[in-house]
């Protein structure tokens, strides 16, 4: 059987995962779930009076933040896995095995390593379709879009889904069907996207590094076979 990860945003309900998970999972697909809580994070944070701080144009987590993280993630797990139906079993990264290197200078947030978590393989073996929260082992918060990446890699998948609401990676004003690692990796260099596509591609390319089919809405990102393995198994 393939297996699947697919990842959701944290707007998950507008999306309509169920369209897209379920029937993986009736066609007899193991799949697994990573989301975030990007917009509920941003709106509690604001609720809460609490100031959010960038390190190099990234968001630091500090205590105050991460206990928002989980409380946001927590909502947003609850209702993927209610939308999903009885298959769907909900799960905290950290308490599930998810691992990640601390970033320091970000306070409690992680860059994530690839793993196959025991309880999430016994999950997929047992028919269930995990619903993770990315968060890793520390605890620590971690990119969602990295994480599912992580997650594939760890675990082996075949495919890696975004689901997103675009309907794919605009390239001059059109929506590409396919891009190549190699190209995405010198772009993203040489900063020609910007916004929450970054980090999508970068995810996107580092599974297809590994020979994952990687698909951003319609537009896959590949590998050649030159470059698969490349960056070796060890972590992402």
């Amino acid at each position: 059987m393939a297996l699947v990860v697919v990842k959701c945003g944290g707007a998950a309900s507008e999306l309509r995962p169920a369209d897209t998970i379920l029937p993986l999972h009736a066609a007899g697909e193991r799949v697994c779930v990573v989301h975030g809580a990007g917009p509920q994070i941003s709106d509690e944070m604001e609720r809460r009076g609490l100031e959010v701080r960038f390190v190099g144009g990234r968001r630091y987590t500090s205590p105050e933040t991460l206990d928002v993280v989980r409380d946001s993630l927590a909502e947003v797990n609850a209702r993927l896995v209610s939308m999903l139906g009885s298959s769907a079993v909900g799960m905290q990264g950290d308490e599930a095995g998810l691992r990640a290197s601390r970033i320091d200078e970000l306070g409690h947030v992680g860059e994530p390593v690839s793993s196959a978590p025991p309880a999430i393989v016994d999950a997929l073996s047992a028919g269930q379709i995990p619903v993770v929260t990315p968060l890793a082992r520390g605890p620590l918060n971690v990119n969602a879009d990295d994480a599912a990446a992580a997650l594939a890699i760890g675990l082996g998948a075949d495919r890696l889904l975004f689901l997103t609401d675009v309907p794919g990676v605009l390239v001059a004003g059109n929506v590409a069907t396919r891009l190549e690692k190699t190209a995405v990796d010198t772009a993203l260099a040489a900063g020609e996207f910007e916004g929450g596509i970054v980090p999508k591609l970068r995810a996107a390319a580092r599974a297809a590094g590994h020979g994952i089919q990687a698909e951003i809405g319609k537009t896959q990102v590949v590998a050649t076979s030159a470059s698969i393995g490349r960056e070796g198994t060890s972590g992402v």
